[in-house]
């Protein structure tokens, strides 16, 4: 959720079904916030692990000359430190402004903004569910908290809002939606061979990140994000049959359109809701009043009112 916006506005796209709809503003923000969480989180997860207390334990050798874990704490830290700190000190911040301003978020605001990306069906969530669950719910939490600090005092008539919700009420219905991996090889002899190893335990993600053609997924376990029967932005041999994969098995070697072979496996399956114009009527109004906001505002615009500091000095 913590959204890119133009020319002072959230920005996103319509679904791909149906007549084109006005598509809520701000949901392309969570796009930028999670690609960066995804590129900082080996820098995270390294950090988690107990350091050797003299920080020179090897943890690889080149024709005989070590690597230590200090060089590779010291090597992560210059790539993704200061990335993944910002990240922490802005969740904190936003707390913080919870507090001071009395914001309340709710579980159940958090899951429709959630539903609201999984349906999103334009290519770009593809990236966004390669987080931990809990962490991408700490970051939705953190933008709405964000968004409702800046529009505590924009009031959005009701008509505009009721007017919203009709014009684009097909947005509020949300189909399932399944958590899909898939390994893409050149033939259907090389599928069958995945599958083989599948069947004899092989871990699906590793063989995805061994032997997937398609290094995009490839790098993410085979990891496509949430897929709706149907969906036009994915290949119609995945989209046509992932309603009919058992979850945690495969699929039979699928035949994609540019002659590519697909295996794919299901790993969740995020059931369909309708909402309500009681469920989401907070919710528009929050991003009509976002539209009036003049310019982007990020966390960082609250760090002079809330004392903070960091490791980096600036």
């Amino acid at each position: 959720m913590s959204y890119s916006r133009d020319n002072g506005r959230p920005g996103a796209s319509p679904g791909d079904t149906g007549k084109p709809r006005r598509r809520l503003k701000t949901k392309p923000l969570m796009i930028l916030l999670l690609i960066l969480f995804a590129g900082n989180l080996l820098w995270f997860i390294a950090w988690l692990i107990p350091n050797n207390p003299g920080g020179n334990e090897e943890v690889a050798s080149v024709s005989g000359k070590e690597i230590t874990r200090q060089e590779w704490m010291a090597a992560m830290e210059e790539q993704h430190g200061r990335e993944t700190l910002l990240e922490l000190v802005n969740l904190q911040v936003m707390e913080t402004a919870a507090k001071e301003y009395d914001i309340k978020v709710s579980d159940k605001e958090v899951d429709l903004e959630l539903a609201m990306m999984r349906s999103a069906r334009d290519g770009s969530e593809k990236t966004l569910y390669s987080a931990d669950e809990e962490r991408m719910r700490e970051k939705v939490k953190a933008q709405l908290i964000l968004e409702k600090v800046l529009t505590k005092d924009v009031v959005i008539e009701e008509a505009a809002i009721e007017t919203f919700y009709q014009d684009n009420q097909a947005l509020y219905d949300i189909p399932d939606s399944y958590r899909t991996r898939m390994i893409v090889l050149q033939s259907t002899e090389e599928a069958q061979g995945v599958i083989e190893e599948l069947e004899n335990g092989s871990s699906f993600e590793a063989l995805a990140r061994e032997r997937s053609i398609d290094t995009a997924t490839g790098s993410l376990g085979g990891d496509i994000g949430y897929v709706v029967p149907g969906q036009s932005t994915v290949d119609a041999a995945i989209a046509n049959v992932v309603a009919s994969v058992e979850t945690d098995k495969w699929s039979e070697p699928l035949t994609m359109a540019d002659g590519r072979v697909a295996v794919i496996t299901v790993t969740d399956k995020a059931q369909g809701q309708t909402f309500t114009y009681k469920d989401v009527e907070g919710h528009i109004s929050r991003e009509l009043a976002l539209e009036q906001l003049p310019q982007s505002v990020t966390p960082e615009a609250f760090w002079q009112e809330f004392d903070t500091e960091w490791f980096y000095g600036e």
